[in-house]
Order: structure tokens, then C-alpha cells, then sequence
């Protein structure tokens, strides 16, 4: 357990570093920048010594996430993978933002779905790489779209942006990606209807374990990660 502790305490250590000199290298603050410890791979023994370190965690399904929430409500829980329209009430009951908003349709659900008075929070995924294995709006089709992205913003809180960079041995590979998003949310953001309705957009979830640095640099607020924290672990540990 003392080594498990030590273990998890040294990776992420090692992550905040890297993080703050991203963002000196380019002149961010660094509270712009937010970690999402994701659990997805990791033992459950793993994940509650790392709850004791690090306060927000992001799990992709949403049935482990609603299990996993209850056993650590102390924590900032974030669904960062796939979600199916009939799993939308689970997602609601537990997340504190939804990273994987794909389609106006899943947006209806939750829209519909939402409490009154009370507007769940949400990113709109978006397929900047054009892969036909990803989910999302279309880097082009979302301004296309988006005076019928806006018809729920009265029910849901649409906070900003969310995607994934193809896989690659090279993370400056996924730059590109990551920069174009950042230019997607600022079209929107200057966009009348989207000021007129006072949305700001202010996040950006962007950057997992493999390009995590590009992805600050190029204005991630919300960084997905998960291999990095829990190397060195074995499942059979403590």
C-alpha cells in the first residue's frame, strides 16, 4: 500500500511538472490548465489512493462511473467517453461535465433530460482528425449547425469543445488537431448568437497521455489522462 501510494504520488508529481512547463514555455497560467485523472484501465485500489492526491477524475462508461461516484462522492467526476441516448440519466445523475456530447440528437436527450433549474454541463465533441472510427460534429459541419446547437442552451450549459488526436508514435503529430479546435471555438465564440446568449466557451478538453503537452500548448483547459498515472503498477500490487 505504502509503495502503491509512493508510486501514484511520484507519476503524478512527474504530470504536474510537465504540465507547468508547457505552459510557461508558452505563457499560460497555470491554473487554465485542469488534469482529469481518467480511470478507465486502473484497479479500483489504485483509484481511491489517487482520490486521496488529486480531486477530479474522468471514467469513459457511464455505469462504472455512477458505481465509482457513489464510492468517492467526494470527487469531481467527469464522463469523458461514449454516451448512448438510454444511458443519459445515469450520465446526468453523476457527472459534473459531460466531455462527449457527438450529435444534436444525444444533445436533445439531454436537453430533455435535464432537471428544471438546473442546467447540466457540457462540451460538444468534435471529429477534427476526420477519422471514420470517431464520433462528433464535423470540424465543418458544427458552425453549420449551430444557431440548432444553441436551441438548448436554455437546459444545458454548454461550456466548450472536446476531441481526441489520431494515434501516433509522434504527439507533435496531434498540434495540428489540437490548434484547429482551438481556432473551431473561437469562430463560435465571436459568433452574434453565441455572445448575444452570453455563452463563453471556455474550455477546451483536449490532450491524453501521448501529447498532453502539445495539447496545453495550443490551449487545452481540460486534459484527459490516465496510462501516465498508473505506470508502474501492477494489478496484483499492495
Amino acid at each position: 500500500m505504502v509503495e502503491m501510494q509512493r508510486v501514484l504520488q511520484s507519476n503524478l508529481s512527474d504530470v504536474l511538472l510537465r504540465i507547468n512547463a508547457a505552459c510557461g514555455r508558452v505563457g499560460r497560467e497555470r491554473s487554465e490548465v485542469r488534469l482529469i485523472a481518467v480511470t478507465k484501465y486502473a484497479d479500483w485500489e489504485w483509484v481511491r489512493i489517487l482520490a486521496g492526491l488529486h480531486p477530479v477524475f474522468g471514467e469513459n462508461r457511464p455505469q462504472q462511473l455512477a458505481e465509482r461516484c457513489q464510492q468517492l462522492p467526494a470527487v469531481e467526476w467527469h464522463l469523458i467517453g461514449h454516451l448512448q441516448r438510454n444511458k443519459v440519466p445515469l450520465a446526468l445523475r453523476h457527472a459534473a461535465l459531460i466531455h462527449s456530447v457527438d450529435s444534436l440528437r444525444l444533445l436533445q436527450s439531454i436537453a430533455a433530460g435535464a432537471v428544471p433549474g438546473r442546467r447540466p454541463a457540457v462540451l460538444l465533441q468534435v471529429n477534427v482528425s476526420r477519422e471514420d472510427s470517431k464520433t462528433g460534429f464535423g470540424a465543418d459541419e458544427l458552425p453549420r449547425v449551430w444557431d440548432s446547437v444553441l436551441e438548448y442552451a436554455e437546459q444545458v450549459e454548454i461550456r466548450g469543445l472536446m476531441t481526441m488526436a489520431a494515434e501516433s508514435s509522434d504527439p507533435e503529430e496531434a498540434r495540428p488537431v489540437f490548434a484547429e479546435l482551438r481556432h473551431l471555438r473561437n469562430l463560435l465564440s465571436q459568433l452574434p448568437a453565441t455572445r448575444q446568449r452570453g455563452i463563453r466557451l471556455s474550455e477546451l478538453s483536449m490532450g491524453m497521455s501521448g501529447d498532453f503537452e502539445q495539447a496545453v500548448e495550443e490551449g487545452a483547459t481540460l486534459l484527459r489522462i490516465g496510462s501516465l498515472l498508473f505506470h508502474g503498477l501492477k494489478a496484483d500490487s499492495g
